[in-house]
């Protein structure tokens, strides 16, 4: 934002005959730099898919899916995981959308709602990701604990002492909330620098009365 900021101090000390003139230099900017932002948005997205689908791979599940013996839990995992790709490629396919519309619009009000449009759709994703953690995290406790036979000995173990129970539950708990903090931080990190800087070129959009 420093070369719009230039910009701006250079259009306050120009006479009104050149006005005209710098809010189109303004706009210009304000329209490359918002481009370039959710550019970055739809590539992080990208990647972001890219590695948890490689990541499932290196991730051997089959052997524990087979001691269980239990196949609706395994059609459960698969409508769970394709679910999730649809619903991440749904959120990936908006984001494109939005930066084809940001390119190619001229229109100043066009150009805030596509803006104002696509933080909603990136703090939906952030959400949903958040929230698809929690449930990935609470499933697979209860895969583990319920149906794995190996974990029957300590099932019988908890099941006699109920604040050994509550102790195992605390710990999930507390898992829980590490990870959705760390994740939190992390989606902060990336996607609210980006959402930060698109809000910034909203409120100049704003300022400027074409």
């Amino acid at each position: 934002m420093k070369e719009l900021d230039l910009l701006k101090k250079d259009w306050k000390k120009n006479s009104d005959s050149f006005q005209q003139i710098s809010e189109t230099e303004i706009y210009k900017m304000i329209h490359k730099q918002s481009s370039s932002t959710v550019k970055w948005i739809l590539v992080i997205s990208i990647l972001e898919f890219i590695f948890w689908t490689f990541s499932n791979l290196f991730i051997n599940t089959d052997d524990l899916l087979r001691k269980m013996n239990h196949p609706e839990i395994v059609l459960a995992l698969d409508i769970l995981t394709y679910f999730n790709y649809v619903v991440v490629l749904f959120f990936v396919i908006n984001f494109y959308k939005n930066y084809k519309t940001i390119s190619t619009t001229v229109a100043t009000k066009m150009l805030m709602s596509a803006i104002l449009r696509t933080r909603k759709i990136v703090q939906y994703y952030v959400w949903y990701n958040l929230g698809m953690l929690v449930i990935i995290c609470i499933f697979s406790y209860f895969i583990t604990f319920v149906y794995n036979p190996d974990m029957a000995f300590l099932r019988e173990k908890l099941a006699a002492d109920g604040k050994a129970m509550f102790f195992t539950l605390g710990i999930l708990i507390l898992i829980i909330l590490g990870l959705l903090g760390i994740f939190w931080c992390i989606y902060r990190l990336l996607y609210g620098t980006l959402l930060r800087r698109l809000y910034a070129n909203y409120k100049e959009l704003k300022k400027i009365d074409f």
